[in-house]
């Protein structure tokens, strides 16, 4: 008989456990508290949508669409496609559920996003974001509020030093054409310095040039006319405020005029918290307004601004996280206190203790399991226990032991 092949993870997943979930559940636990002080609700969204939906939002002719989706076709031929990222489909929850009645409206969630790329440190083909928007507020407050919200939250995690927030604006409407025009002008006129790619680009995302990782376009890139001469007055009064705003909350930023948005709907406030604490310079979070984004989709114009941050990227750069404590650790000696033993287990977890049993080996090896799992006591129960109706309970820390009534324990564990 042919024996079956142990089948693999699938390459760019990845099995979470011990200290590595460790640090992950302590980067959602800590969002979740933290999202909770500036009153953001929770939702959850699909793992999949309508193709068109990520297709429409993202852009055509960005890699993520033409490259990295993982897109396919359900049984009823509908094309579906895994989400690469959280603000399309919250865009489009908005939209068909009608939480334009809400509005402003700010949201929170998290979970696996997809991309087909290729995997290497901090970076998988199904990975974690976090992720907060506003949605229904165009007031430059709403960019000023994601922004400490997310800077407390870097702070709170222990990884505020050595990240930058990097800041940018990219104007309004008028203030975009201007300066795309003015770009493409530029780019035209160093058309055969250009990489294929950013041909390419000029013809339908030009902006995208400026952050180019080519050695061929960088000069040109850096030579190119800053946003700041094309801005309106109404543009430079948002990011004005945007950055007074910042400062009177004690978060500090530094302007990087090279930071852009390639889709159109972009407006306004650019971000990203940069950090070298990962090898070479890596974004941890990274956001801006989309006020054109829910209008692209079909519904009304809408602001939106938001943010997102990678939970395998946070983690990598947190202190290694101690293990939970538990409280106690039930060691049954024979068959009769192992049945006896059950119930206990079970009473005191209800109150709010956490037990773990150890009913393997003999009385040395369990003892050594109490320890090993950072027990504060161990509950000893044998025959001369069971006849007295108590546990003997040992402090681990100082070896003193002392005999607690069964229906004591709970309060003297705690």
């Amino acid at each position: 008989m042919a024996r079956t092949e142990t089948p693999r993870r699938i390459r760019g997943t990845q099995d979470i456990f011990g200290d590595e979930q460790r640090r992950f559940a302590h980067v959602l636990s800590t969002f979740e508290r933290v999202r909770a002080l500036y009153c953001f609700q929770r939702i959850d969204i699909p793992v999949f949508e309508s193709t068109a939906v990520f297709a429409r939002s993202l852009g055509e002719t960005t890699d993520v669409v033409s490259k990295e989706m993982y897109t396919f076709e359900d049984r009823g031929g509908d094309s579906l496609t895994l989400r690469p990222e959280f603000t399309a489909g919250i865009a489009r929850a908005y939209l068909t559920e009608g939480w334009q009645q809400f509005a402003p409206l700010k949201i929170t969630t998290s979970g696996p996003v997809f991309r087909y790329e290729r995997p290497q440190k901090g970076r998988f083909r199904q990975f974690h974001q976090i992720d907060a928007e506003v949605i229904g507020a165009a007031e430059p407050g709403a960019d000023v509020e994601l922004l400490v919200l997310a800077d407390q939250l870097l702070r709170e995690l222990g990884i505020a030093d050595g990240v930058t927030l990097q800041l940018n604006t990219l104007g309004d409407a008028d203030t975009r054409e201007a300066w795309r025009a003015a770009l493409v002008a530029h780019f035209e006129a160093h058309r055969g310095e250009l990489s294929e790619d950013s041909l390419t680009r000029l013809e339908k995302n030009p902006m995208r040039i400026l952050d180019s990782k080519d050695p061929k376009d960088r000069p040109i890139a850096d030579s190119a006319p800053d946003i700041d001469a094309y801005l309106t007055p109404e543009a430079r009064a948002f990011f004005d405020a945007v950055t007074a705003g910042l400062d009177a909350a004690g978060v500090a930023w530094e302007r990087n005029a090279r930071l852009v948005r390639g889709l159109d709907y972009y407006r306004h406030t650019a971000f990203e918290f940069v950090t070298d604490r990962l090898g070479s310079q890596g974004t941890v979070l990274a956001g801006g307004r989309y006020d054109g984004l829910i209008g692209s989709l079909g519904g009304p114009e809408t602001a939106g601004v938001g943010w997102a941050a990678g939970v395998e990227r946070l983690a990598m750069l947190l202190e290694e996280p101690a293990a939970a404590g538990i409280d106690a650790v039930v060691v049954p000696m024979g068959a009769a206190a192992e049945a006896r033993a059950t119930g206990i287990v079970a009473d005191l977890r209800r109150a709010g203790v956490a037990v773990e049993m150890a009913y393997k080996g003999k009385m040395k090896a369990r003892m050594a399991k109490a320890d090993a799992l950072g027990a504060r006591f161990a509950i000893i129960l044998g025959d001369d226990e069971l006849a007295k109706g108590v546990g003997a309970v040992k402090a681990l820390a100082t070896g003193t032991q002392t005999e607690v009534a069964f229906a004591d324990l709970a309060e003297a564990l705690r």
